[in-house]
């Protein structure tokens, strides 16, 4: 079940890989995240020795309790992969026009994942191409609905 979505990415990026990651969360984050509360809006991925989400917004969890005082909304949380797939993250990174992006982040069980995607920025041209297209599609399923 996905818990959050980044709808912009489709827009913006050609999606050429995906990857399935683990994300390093406290209870509170957890917990606002199966209430769908957050956005991948701004989020993006930093590759070094480890790989982080890095601008991810999840708000604070507070049914009755007081404030997290030590808590931000907007910290960097680690992302759990193999070392072979953070290889391979950090050498299509370095190709140009190459970038990291997240896609979504969804619950396997008990456990939350985060997808995350090696992305190749659209044109604007490309833009325009994948917004006609699927205005031809809505025109032509919309004739065949009468038929």
């Amino acid at each position: 079940m996905n818990l959050l979505v980044n709808k912009t990415v489709k827009r913006s990026y050609e999606i050429l890989e995906t990857f399935e990651a683990g994300i390093k969360l406290a209870g509170w984050e957890v917990k606002t995240l199966r209430l769908k509360h957050g956005s991948l809006k701004e989020a993006y991925v930093t590759i070094d020795d480890e790989v982080w989400l890095t601008s991810a917004f999840i708000p604070l969890y507070q049914p009755n309790q007081p404030l997290h005082e030590s808590a931000d909304p907007y910290q960097r949380r680690k992302l759990l992969l193999h070392t072979k797939q953070i290889q391979d993250l950090k050498e299509s990174q370095k190709q140009k026009g190459l970038t990291v992006v997240p896609l979504r982040v969804y619950e396997k069980g008990q456990l939350i994942k985060i997808e995350i995607a090696i992305a190749r920025g659209k044109k604007l041209h490309d833009k325009r191409k994948d917004l006609k297209d699927r205005s031809m599609k809505r025109d032509a399923d919309r004739a065949m609905k009468h038929y």
